[in-house]
């Protein structure tokens, strides 16, 4: 049953398909603006104008769902511009929505790209304060989903905050909107280029202190059964590779609809092997994307989503 590639596909056990990927976007203020990311190549970060056109290109190529993240004129010590009705993240949406009404869009939920201090939460003492985050975070997804987003994606890991958006809100009308939490996010050395892309490094400091500890498992499965109580739709690791046995055992332990995020280190150094010759890359990408598929994922962030589609088409 291995002969050929017809037999092989008749017993195959896991599907890998666009319809499984989902792209995210880097959208800046401004206009005209198109600028590759040095440290992440092939992807690059847009004004409203570009970005639509990009999401057209990757809706024309089978991928169903971005996740778009922000990046603004100014920073503040609070993020408001993270919840602002005329922020680049709210005038993207209303702009994707209508060019787009088909593609998915999801927005992520933080407020490291938005302060000055590239923390995910709001500082008291130098130490990031839950609760007022918690109600911070509330807000950007009223005004994401307010904006027309499909769904909002709380990445901070502040506790409490599924159910705080959940409440708010079914409050404010918008109790069809999912929420894909980011359940299990970890304090990892793969989010390098990330960080350049949305220009969100800590100005001091670390994220240790409410990102999970990578040598932690057991934890992740409790984290993502208390999204589930406070009312997720969808749960999330990230990143995606080095923890497929986080994966698994979420998935075991939850069955509940989950996605894993390919992040952007895994992303550059399979580029970097790639344009080094080391490696092929689209048998390796696709191989490392079933790979997160076979742990158990049913969906999968990664800036390969477009390229990878038009290699599975």
């Amino acid at each position: 049953m291995r002969r050929t590639d017809t037999l092989r596909g008749l017993v195959r056990e896991t599907e890998l398909s666009p319809s499984h990927l989902i792209q995210p976007l880097f959208v800046v203020a401004g206009e005209g603006i198109r600028e590759e990311v040095a440290s992440m190549p092939g992807i690059e970060r847009f004004s409203i104008s570009g970005l639509v056109e990009e999401a057209g290109e990757i809706a024309a190529a089978g991928v169903g769902a971005v996740l778009l993240f922000g990046v603004p004129a100014d920073k503040d010590e609070s993020g408001s511009g993270a919840y602002d009705e005329e922020g680049v993240v709210q005038m993207a949406v209303r702009a994707l929505k209508e060019a787009h009404p088909d593609l998915v869009v999801i927005t992520d939920v933080c407020l490291c790209e938005y302060t000055s201090h590239g923390h995910c939460g709001f500082l008291r003492d130098g130490e990031v304060d839950n609760d007022i985050t918690v109600e911070l975070l509330a807000k950007i997804a009223i005004s994401h989903a307010e904006a027309g987003a499909d769904a909002v994606a709380p990445s901070d890991m502040m506790d409490g905050r599924v159910g705080t958006i959940r409440h708010q809100l079914d409050e404010e009308g918008h109790s069809r909107t999912p929420i894909v939490a980011y359940s299990a996010k970890y304090a990892s050395a793969f989010y390098g280029p990330f960080r350049d892309a949305a220009e969100s490094t800590p100005e001091f400091g670390d994220r240790r202190g409410y990102q999970m500890d990578p040598a932690n498992a057991a934890e992740a499965v409790r984290e993502a059964e208390l999204d589930l109580e406070e009312g997720a739709d969808m749960l999330m690791v990230k990143p995606a590779a080095p923890y497929l046995d986080v994966v698994r055992r979420v998935k075991e332990a939850t069955a509940a609809p989950l996605a894993a995020y390919h992040v952007s280190g895994e992303y550059s150094m399979l580029k970097a092997a790639a344009a080094n010759g080391w490696i092929d890359e689209r048998p390796a990408v696709l191989e490392t994307l079933t790979s997160i598929r076979r742990a158990g994922a049913d969906a999968i962030v990664t800036y390969y989503a477009k390229e990878a589609a038009g290699w599975l088409r």
